[in-house]
Parts: C-alpha cells; sequence; structure tokens
C-alpha cells in the first residue's frame, strides 16, 4: 500500500467520525425538544407525578442534560446501548441483535436489484439513444423514483397477495413454520441454509420477495439515469471509436469497455444511495410488517423512547459512515488521482 492510498484511508475515516458525531447529536437533543414523555406514553395519563418521577430517577432522566449526552456518547463507543425505556426495558443490544439481520437480509437483494437493474437498463438505453425503448426506460425511472415507497410495496401486496395470491402478504416468515425453525445468527436465510431446513428457507424467500423488489425498484431510476447520461458520454470517446474501427463487436464495446470506465461515478453514487435505502427500509418494513430496524424505530418514536431512537439513529449512521467510506477507499483504488 502506497503512502498516498494510507493517508487518503486515515484522511477519510477522520473526516467520517464528525459526521456521525453531529447526527447523533442532533437526534440526541431533537428527541428531548419533541413533546410527549416516555413515561407516561408507556404507562398512560393517569399514572401519579410520584410514580412518573420514580421511574424517570430509575432510567436516569432527571439528570443534567449533558451527563446524559455523554453517558450516550460513551454507550455508542462502546456499542453498549443500555434499557429500552418502555416495553419491558429489554436490552437495546439484544434488540438490535434480532432485528439489525432482518434489516440486512432487506437491503442487501434490494441494493443488488438497484444496482444491477438500475446500471444494465441504464447502458441498454444509452446504447440504443432515441428508440422506443430508451424513452420507455426513461419513463419507467421517473415513474418508480416518483411513487412513494409504501404506496408501490401496497399496490404490490393487493396485486400479487390479494388477486393474485401467489406471494404472502407481510412478515419475515410463515407462522407456522416458526416453531420447528431455530436460528443460529438471526440471519434466517442464512440460518436455515445452515440447518438444512428447506421449507423454512422457502418460505423466507417467498416473503422476502415483494419488499426487497418495492425497495429496489424505487431507487433504480437514478442509477438508470446517471447511467445512461455517463455511458452515452463514454460511447463518444476515441478509444470506443478506435474499437469499432478494430471490428470489435458492439455488444462487447458497449457492455465491457464503455462500462467499465462509466462505472467510476457510478461507484461514488452507491455510497450516496445506500443512506436513502436505508431510509427507505423504514417505510418498507412498516408496510410489509417486516421485523426490522425501521419498524422498531417507528415504534419506538411513538412511544417516545430516547434510549431505543438514539440507539437506532447511531447504528444507521454508522453504517452509512462506514459505506461511504468504503466507497471512496475502492473509488481511490480503481481511479488512482483522488488520491491526491
Amino acid at each position: 500500500m502506497s503512502a498516498s492510498f494510507r493517508n487518503f484511508i486515515i484522511t477519510r475515516i477522520l473526516l467520517t467520525i464528525p459526521m456521525v458525531l453531529i447526527l447523533i447529536t442532533l437526534v440526541f437533543f431533537v428527541m428531548r425538544v419533541l413533546p410527549g414523555d416516555p413515561i407516561r406514553s408507556q404507562l398512560g395519563p393517569k399514572v401519579s407525578e410520584q410514580q412518573a418521577n420514580a421511574i424517570r430517577e430509575r432510567l436516569g432522566l432527571n439528570r443534567p442534560l449533558y451527563i446524559q449526552y455523554f453517558d450516550f456518547l460513551g454507550d455508542v463507543l462502546t456499542l453498549n446501548f443500555g434499557n429500552a425505556m418502555t416495553q419491558g426495558e429489554r436490552p437495546i443490544k439484544a434488540e438490535l441483535g434480532e432485528r439489525l439481520p432482518a434489516t440486512i437480509e432487506l437491503t442487501v437483494p434490494a441494493m443488488l436489484l438497484t444496482v444491477l437493474f438500475g446500471i444494465f437498463s441504464g447502458a441498454y438505453a444509452a446504447h440504443h439513444r432515441k428508440k422506443p425503448s430508451d424513452y420507455g426506460l426513461r419513463m419507467f425511472s421517473i415513474i418508480v423514483y416518483a411513487i412513494p415507497v409504501f404506496f408501490l410495496g401496497l399496490l404490490f401486496q393487493v396485486l400479487f397477495s390479494v388477486r393474485l395470491p401467489i406471494l404472502p402478504l407481510d412478515g419475515r416468515m410463515s407462522p407456522m413454520l416458526l416453531s420447528t425453525f431455530h436460528p443460529i445468527t438471526n440471519f434466517y436465510v442464512l440460518d436455515a441454509i445452515l440447518t438444512r431446513n428447506w421449507p423454512a428457507l422457502g418460505s423466507l424467500l417467498q416473503h422476502l420477495i415483494m419488499p426487497s423488489v418495492t425497495l429496489g425498484l424505487v431507487l433504480t431510476g437514478p442509477f438508470l439515469r446517471l447511467t445512461r447520461v455517463n455511458m452515452i458520454e463514454t460511447l463518444h470517446e476515441d478509444f470506443i471509436t478506435a474499437g469499432r474501427a478494430r471490428g470489435i463487436p458492439e455488444k462487447r464495446l458497449v457492455y465491457r469497455h464503455a462500462l467499465r470506465n462509466t462505472f467510476i461515478p457510478i461507484l461514488t453514487f452507491i455510497g450516496l444511495q445506500f443512506a436513502l435505502l436505508l431510509a427507505g427500509a423504514v417505510l418498507t418494513e412498516t408496510t410489509f410488517s417486516w421485523p426490522g430496524m425501521g419498524r422498531y424505530l417507528v415504534t419506538r418514536i411513538e412511544l417516545r423512547d430516547y434510549n431505543a431512537v438514539q440507539s437506532v439513529i447511531a447504528v444507521f449512521a454508522l453504517f452509512v459512515g462506514a459505506i461511504s467510506v468504503l466507497v471512496d477507499i475502492l473509488y481511490a483504488f480503481i481511479d488512482p488521482r483522488v488520491r491526491y
């Protein structure tokens, strides 16, 4: 590893730290400015003030705000987020250990669909510029990007679960198979393969299709249009003209040589879209009753559970920061000019 590449990696990591810190700090203070009380949200408005104060003291909500803030920063650094304030006060680390794998299982296939379909359809549209297929794909990219993710999910549910009952309506797995399913890592698809529970695997994949396709399609539009614009510019480059003069097949020029050069700006865009993917996962999980981080976040916001909401946002921020650093490192590896 060269010195410039090493310095670039260190600089990107150092720049990510204040970004994450600012985000979790904003969430910490915004949650306390919003109206609502986690104690009364859980126990109801009829709880006595004496009981409410006793619970606040046990949870540490009566301490000065700056002490609560620094305690929270310490929890983030140690990845030990304490207990939730509501619904049994379970350890948040245990809650996230159950729900984070579900969100990752949803977002990974969605991201693969977004990237692969968006890139190759954008390349196809550029190759067939100003033809009906180009206009059709551009119209498709505008429509899917404009449709709210929850509305697209509801359309899929009506079509594929009600009108054509070929896919499960919601959930992560058939309730009838839960008694025979014993997760190891909480990545259910992986656990089903490791335990060779093929009926459970089939049910998991069926439940995964609609939410992952819904989430993936919504973000396909920007990738399609970005790829198309860059491909059109690349197809007019001198090396493409020289390749045509040498008799290299057109498909090879487009989908191998031109697409490879177009991929560099798209790689940066992948990191930016990952944050939108997590934001879309919140609505998708709510629509499909998917037991992931997004649905957990919505529930805890309604209960004004400060600890749980802060912890989920902190985990999201760490994920987005790590993906951004990884994408920048790959970008610098592919194009060494960005290191200087």
